[in-house]
């Protein structure tokens, strides 16, 4: 069986106001401006739709919810108060134990675990999995999961030539009738994956591929995360947009950077894709 690591307290913590008697959709949006969030991550709520994109996902009490690398924490940071004492949350992070991985993965592993000791009022129930394909590449027991959730990481996978290890590990271990939510910053129809792969964009038709490929069918896609001002098209990539203005870290002129910054933010965040995938009835 895969090792688990549960984040757990020795004292009792009081639950908090808004996680009384409410439906997940109104759970959801008192997480996502609840005070342990900063300020930084409530303002990216307009460009991710918390409430619009989990929903569509079908996220229900009493679920079993797996979290693909979550990164810094920020759907973790909502997902795991809606789910305390209403299901089981676990969060596949990177395994710290492979060696020779990109530095800022430990960094990221290391803040995330600091994030969850400092708010056991709201993460004390998570648990985390070390999940650092190919090395690393079980995510637990084969059929034991709702629902697995990944945010803009399927362009990395491709990328880096594991993205079907991954997608075939995520059918393994769904249960039968089982939910994988998709959102990813979306590529023209018709791209190469392995190109926009490295500008941090895939096309829809090659997500449903894997997916499809690895025993999944393509339920339903929403438009919630659409963004029509992207055109995909940036010499930084996906990253020349909020939240990372990368392109505009490089200029020196600080007024060429202020009108630089002004341009990226007047498109916002990704056009993204959001799809729902579901593992067949045995």
């Amino acid at each position: 069986m895969r090792k688990i690591l549960f984040i757990a307290v020795s004292i009792i913590m009081a639950v908090p106001a808004w996680a009384g008697d409410l439906p997940v959709d109104a759970r959801i949006e008192r997480a996502m401006l609840d005070d342990h969030r900063s300020q930084e991550n409530m303002d990216r709520n307009r460009y991710r739709h918390p409430v619009g994109t989990l929903t569509f996902f079908g996220l229900e009490d009493g679920m079993t919810v797996m979290e693909i690398w979550p990164g810094a924490g920020w759907y973790t940071e909502i997902l795991a108060p809606v789910i305390r004492n209403r299901g089981q949350f676990i969060v596949a992070a990177y395994d710290v134990d492979v060696p020779d991985q990109p530095t800022y993965r430990y960094g990221l592993q290391s803040r995330l675990l600091e994030k969850f000791a400092a708010r056991p009022e709201i993460y004390d129930q998570v648990a985390v999995v070390p999940f650092s394909p190919p090395e690393s590449a079980s995510l637990g027991d084969a059929g034991s999961i709702d629902l697995v959730l990944t945010f803009r990481n399927t362009h990395g996978w491709v990328g880096d030539g594991i993205a079907e290890l991954i997608f075939a590990e995520f059918a393994r271990v769904l249960k039968p009738g089982g939910i994988l939510g998709v959102v990813q910053h979306r590529a023209k129809p018709g791209s190469d994956p392995m190109q926009t792969a490295e500008m941090g964009y895939v096309s829809e038709q090659a997500v449903i591929d894997l997916a499809r490929n690895a025993g999944l069918y393509l339920e339903a896609r929403s438009e919630v995360n659409a963004n029509p001002a992207d055109n995909t098209d940036y010499a930084g990539g996906v990253w020349s947009l909020p939240p990372g203005l990368a392109m505009c870290e490089e200029i020196e002129a600080e007024d060429e950077i202020g009108a630089c910054r002004e341009k990226f933010r007047a498109i916002g965040e990704s056009d993204r894709m959001t799809l729902r995938f579901r593992k067949p009835m045995e």
